[in-house]
């Protein structure tokens, strides 16, 4: 996630200098061949163009909008799963015995195992969401085109050196036989809530805990598994293709026809006009193409980019919170932003 309240020019640059460097040739052309080869035959009337380009900035806007509710829900169900967390994390240590049957010391160790195992679910469901699909911008090494949006995940990942250490921390938090049966389970997040209710059974049984306590906690669970479904629909159902591949193609179709009509008006102002049609053709383009990109990277908010839901930071957020519940007294560091961007 942008931190700075501000996008710097470098991020804009980076994000679309390839292709402001592209309409800066394309628009210098045009006005090349109109003023020097008199290539009069190719000029065409402003009215259609303008039409185009209106038509264009209700399907870019209509795409925008889509992608910031796609984002704007994934950040709300991380959001949710923030505030349950640490409801469950808070009942599961409210919730005590009068029973001298049960040991506390036995007690304290499920407790500990049931938030630590919770822990866990949170980095692992997060390692699940970055797992690039077809559609996102992050794309496999093999690809034989570079792909430019790999560097900028690597130099992401490079930034912060707790990104990619969640095997690191499932051993920290699960037994060596959990940790083990991570290969056996495609979806291992939700493994570690089905053996999360188990356990609350467990504590049920020893009536360490009364019946209407288990249910509490089981709702907690079933919430988890309602947010991490939403989630999933985020990440494996994309923003419907037709969409967002037709705005893309009406772009480049405004873009091309953009600096022949607009060469016609300006030579209205004599040869100057020509030339200063130059910057002016190059500023309307660019402007479309950032719509168009601003749109395109955020519809996709768990991929590893810098327009990304901040999972890390808020994992850690719950981690920190968590491990104070059950009295711990030496936390990890919370993750700030470094370089404008929080991950």
């Amino acid at each position: 996630m942008i931190t700075t309240k501000y996008v710097n020019y470098k991020k804009v640059f980076n994000l679309s200098g390839f292709h402001l460097i592209i309409i800066s040739c394309w628009c210098t052309l045009i006005a090349v061949l109109f003023h020097v080869y008199h290539w009069d035959w190719m000029i065409i009337p402003w009215v259609p163009v303008a039409l185009i380009g209106t038509a264009e900035a209700f399907l870019v806007g209509f795409k925008n909008n889509q992608a910031y509710d796609r984002l704007w829900e994934a950040r709300k169900v991380w959001g949710g799963i923030v505030n349950t967390s640490r409801s469950f994390a808070a009942m599961v240590y409210a919730f005590d015995t009068n029973d001298e049957n049960v040991g506390k010391f036995d007690l304290e160790e499920r407790r500990k195992k049931i938030v630590h195992r919770h822990i866990a679910w949170l980095y692992a469901f997060r390692e699940q969401s970055l797992i690039p699909a077809e559609w996102e911008h992050i794309k496999d090494e093999e690809d034989k085109i570079k792909n430019t949006d790999l560097k900028r995940n690597r130099l992401i990942r490079a930034g912060f050196s707790d990104y990619g250490r969640t095997p690191i921390f499932l051993n920290k938090y699960l037994s060596e036989e959990e940790c083990e049966l991570q290969s056996h389970y495609k979806n291992f997040a939700t493994y570690l809530v089905a053996q999360q209710g188990k356990d609350i059974n467990d504590l049920k049984n020893m009536n360490a805990i009364s019946d209407f306590n288990q249910m509490q906690l089981q709702d907690c669970l079933t919430e988890f598994y309602t947010l991490q479904g939403q989630a999933e629909r985020i990440k494996k159902f994309p923003l419907p293709r037709q969409f967002a591949s037709t705005a893309f193609i009406f772009n480049i179709i405004f873009i091309m026809l953009l600096p022949l009509g607009l060469v016609s008006e300006f030579s209205k102002l004599g040869d100057w006009g020509i030339w200063a049609s130059i910057p002016f053709c190059i500023t309307i383009g660019w402007i479309y193409i950032i719509m168009e990109l601003v749109g395109d990277y955020s519809e996709n908010p768990f991929e590893g980019l810098m327009f990304d839901i901040p999972m890390l930071s808020i994992c850690r957020t719950i981690e920190i919170d968590l491990l104070q519940m059950t009295g711990e007294t030496e936390l990890p560091d919370p993750i700030t932003s470094k370089n404008g961007i929080i991950v």
